[in-house]
């Protein structure tokens, strides 16, 4: 499974990039709006620190909107992706730009019908919400894995981020899911990394050599 990181803050992404752990990032308007910077600006930058996929969501609602968006967006580097929230009128776009070659990814994703709508609109990656749907108490991971049955079932090549991702669990249970990506916050990373047998381990190993070094003295 790819990692992707969903941030805007630069820092953030050249300190886990440097780990070789960012295979994309995906942003969102509220996420940009956090770093009080030019959105054109913060996404051409991301886009010359990562190879990988960078999503840049359009803010129309209504199709023509989005397509103008899109259009212009898809323009700022090769690795953009273009963000489109799951309505009647997203399809339409995606539908639209998908034919153009613009590269997609449908947002807001929170049933298995939304998803394969998506899929069949032309979209190169849906973006189902776990936590988000836990919120409501409902089942965010077995809807990654209807996702995956349904796109292999049906050959669709639309590829899956499991998104809302809120803790280690989430990204395990998306994993072995079945999804393709899952997007993570950057403050997020470093408990995927870390267990506290891990910590103590480490401690017991340096305070063991410090007593053997003692000893030869």
């Amino acid at each position: 499974m790819k990692f992707f990181l969903d941030t805007a803050n630069i820092e953030e992404i050249e300190r886990i990039n440097q780990l070789g752990l960012v295979d994309g990032i995906t942003t969102n308007p509220t996420i940009i709006a956090k770093e009080g910077r030019d959105f054109e600006t913060v996404i051409k930058e991301i886009c010359t620190l990562v190879n990988g996929p960078v999503s840049a969501e359009v803010t129309a609602l209504d199709s023509e909107g989005m397509i103008r968006e899109a259009r212009v967006i898809s323009q700022w580097a090769e690795n953009i992706v273009v963000k489109i929230p799951m309505t009647e009128e997203g399809l339409r776009a995606v539908h639209t730009i998908s034919q153009e070659g613009i590269k997609t990814n449908v947002t807001l994703i929170f049933s298995a019908a939304q998803g394969l709508m998506a899929a069949k609109a032309g979209a190169t990656y849906v973006s189902p919400f776990i936590g988000r749907l836990e919120d409501i108490a409902s089942d965010g991971i077995q809807l990654v894995s209807d996702l995956r049955e349904i796109f292999d079932m049906y050959g669709f090549e639309t590829a899956i981020i499991a998104a809302s991702v809120r803790n280690l669990g989430h990204v395990e249970a998306a994993a072995l899911a079945g999804s393709d990506i899952a997007t993570i916050p950057g403050n997020l990373f470093p408990k995927l990394w870390s267990h506290p047998l891990t910590t103590n381990g480490i401690s017991q190993f340096e305070a063991d050599w410090q007593a053997y070094q003692a000893k030869q003295k």
